[in-house]
């Protein structure tokens, strides 16, 4: 669990901690990689340490395509979507359209900042954090904010077990209800704009929003899957006035609009499929569609182990026709640098092995099933 601590990535540096060049150079105003190529060229280094200049606090942060709500896995897919904040120093080699591969590194960027104190520093990274929006590949920028406003982050209580002792606070939470709120008004807007007479709410807001004969409007009732989770949501209309206020709900529990900020909130739409909404380095998805399908038709819970991603098989310690016990590793993959061990949910036999040493894998192929013991 320890090892675990290495994911936050964080680099700091004041006067007494010298760490890597993005910090050094933010503290000292020195572009170290120019002093490299001039001392590779046979010139002298330009200062003497004691003509450095330190000043104030310099942080960084790794952005790296991975998934810290599945063990800190990497994830890789084309950035459709890639916005990286514009008014700190970012270090990069990826653009939006581009790739993150199974081949190389994970990391997408170098997220640096300078302020005067430790406390400043960890605020503007926190935020810079937060206006990250990359989709669909899955990173931690999220995780990197939530660590840099823990509180003991900030104090600098932090050490190799900071993850693991506070993990419950670190894990990404249900988004808030703003983001829920954003997603409605983008569905009202919609509606209201819609020149077809076939939406499913009635043709005229105007006139029929929630109309039922004989009787009182009421909410339209909407279905919403929220991050693959199945809601009720509606909306109302509070009054009969030209202003048109609306009442939004969630499940029977009204969601706040207020302090909506339409720039911060407003959806990315693609085509006729889900939409999203960043906020915290997050990413919400909203589909207002009526039918609600399911993930993978196998997981580990009936004993089929599928490949997590792309990669290469490097190790199988178990055989076909041998026992085996809950937790034990079956294959080993390598994808990104790393080594993922697919391991026996339940105590069972190995009855299925689909992989060659050596052999290149896709993602979510059965790799191995095994067979549970019914004595």
């Amino acid at each position: 669990e320890g090892l675990r601590a290495d994911r936050i990535w964080f680099m700091e540096m004041n006067t007494r901690l010298q760490v890597e060049h993005p910090v050094t150079e933010a503290i000292t105003g020195v572009d170290l990689v120019e002093w490299q190529f001039r001392a590779a060229a046979g010139e002298p280094v330009p200062l003497k340490q004691a003509d450095i200049p330190l000043n104030g606090w310099a942080m960084e942060a790794r952005l790296y395509a991975e998934d810290p709500a599945n063990g800190f896995l990497p994830s890789i897919g084309k950035l459709e979507h890639l916005y990286l904040p514009d008014d700190i120093r970012v270090d990069t080699g990826v653009e939006s359209g581009g790739e993150v591969s199974q081949f190389y590194d994970p990391m997408i960027a170098k997220l640096i900042v300078h302020a005067s104190s430790r406390t400043e520093a960890a605020a503007r990274l926190a935020s810079a954090c937060g206006e990250v929006e990359i989709w669909p590949v899955k990173t931690n920028a999220g995780f990197l904010k939530r660590c840099l406003e823990h509180p003991r982050f900030v104090s600098g209580d932090v050490d190799t077990g900071f993850i693991a002792s506070e993990e419950a606070s670190l894990a990404a939470t249900n988004r808030d209800d703003q983001s829920v709120a954003a997603a409605l008004a983008w569905r009202a807007g919609t509606f209201a704009q819609a020149a077809c007479t076939d939406d499913v709410w009635g043709p005229s807001p105007d006139h029929l929003f929630g109309f039922r004969l004989n009787a009182d409007p009421r909410p339209a009732v909407i279905p919403l899957v929220r991050n693959g989770v199945r809601h009720t949501a509606s909306i109302g209309r509070i009054d009969a006035g030209a202003d048109w206020e609306l009442e939004y709900r969630l499940d029977d529990r009204i969601v706040e609009p207020s302090g909506l900020e339409r720039e911060a909130y407003w959806p990315m739409v693609h085509g006729d499929g889900p939409i999203r909404i960043f906020k915290d380095g997050e990413v919400d998805l909203f589909d207002f569609s009526p039918t609600f399908g399911s993930g993978p038709a196998g997981s580990a819970s009936d004993g089929s182990l599928r490949a997590p991603m792309p990669g290469k098989i490097v190790l199988t310690p178990a055989g076909v026709g041998d026992d085996v016990v809950r937790g034990q590793a079956i294959v080993v993959l390598e994808a990104m640098k790393m080594e993922h061990a697919l391991c026996a949910p339940f105590d069972g036999v190995l009855t299925e092995l689909n992989v060659q040493l050596g052999g290149q894998v896709s993602a979510d192929v059965v790799l191995a099933v095994i067979k549970a013991k019914t004595d």
